[in-house]
């Protein structure tokens, strides 16, 4: 092959590879904000968009923040825990609480997730010696659950996503599962009592209670079992 072609080859593949970069890069900057809305402390809904990991620090010491802006080319405005009540992006639904365990300082405030809004409610928050103005927490699903309609028989694989957003903090952190009607006196969820309080959390869905108590499932299952039964609610209410 003569060497002005093999030159003319070399620079039309570079260019390509350089085009696919800069898309894959656009659509991380994009996916950066999501649509959703936020209750003030007012009770007032704001819809827009949502970023759950912005960068820099948050306007109040000690307290988790998001960005939100209310059109796509607005600046955004950071808005720390104690100026909201709520968030929602996508499906995942993101409430306020206060020193969740005995790691955080009293003063610290954080999002959490609701995983299963329930009389008796499931939530979802990462805990540890770290900053919470440093860190977010956000789920979102994966391509595949990995269960079908006949039960949790996928095994482990697909699932949820855990993003645990940034950590620039001192110490380790660790995903952990509270129960309770609010965030108020909330308790942990543990190995030991995990198929009981699981039980009364999903007792709408029997499908779901019925994994729980055949004792396949564990702590470590949590996931898989919430889709689960976030499938079997969706599937109830296709039906209706």
């Amino acid at each position: 092959m003569p060497k002005i072609t093999l030159f003319v080859f070399s620079m039309m593949r570079h260019f390509t590879t350089l085009i696919l970069f800069s898309l894959i890069s656009l659509s991380a900057i994009a996916q950066k904000w999501q649509e959703g809305y936020f209750y003030d402390k007012r009770g007032v809904k704001n819809v827009g968009y949502i970023t759950q990991n912005p960068s820099g620090k948050g306007p109040i010491k000690n307290e988790a923040f998001i960005e939100f802006k209310e059109y796509e080319k607005d600046k955004p405005m950071k808005l720390s825990a104690s100026d909201i009540k709520s968030y929602v992006v996508g499906r995942d639904s993101f409430i306020v609480a206060v020193s969740l365990t005995d790691d955080w300082a009293s003063e610290q405030m954080d999002f959490i997730r609701v995983a299963i809004n329930a009389p008796l409610k499931l939530y979802m928050a990462r805990v540890g010696n770290v900053a919470a103005q440093q860190k977010a927490v956000s789920v979102s699903p994966a391509l595949s659950t990995g269960y079908g309609t006949g039960g949790m028989g996928g095994g482990l694989g697909g699932g949820v996503a855990i993003n645990l957003g940034r950590n620039r903090g001192n110490g380790g952190t660790r995903i952990t599962y509270f129960y309770g009607e609010s965030t108020n006196g909330m308790k942990q969820i543990t190995q030991e009592n995990f198929v009981d309080v699981m039980t009364e959390v999903m007792g709408d869905e029997p499908a779901a209670v019925q994994q729980l108590q055949s004792g396949k499932v564990s702590l470590r299952d949590i996931e898989k079992i919430i889709a689960y039964y976030h499938q079997l609610e969706e599937e109830r209410a296709r039906r209706r």
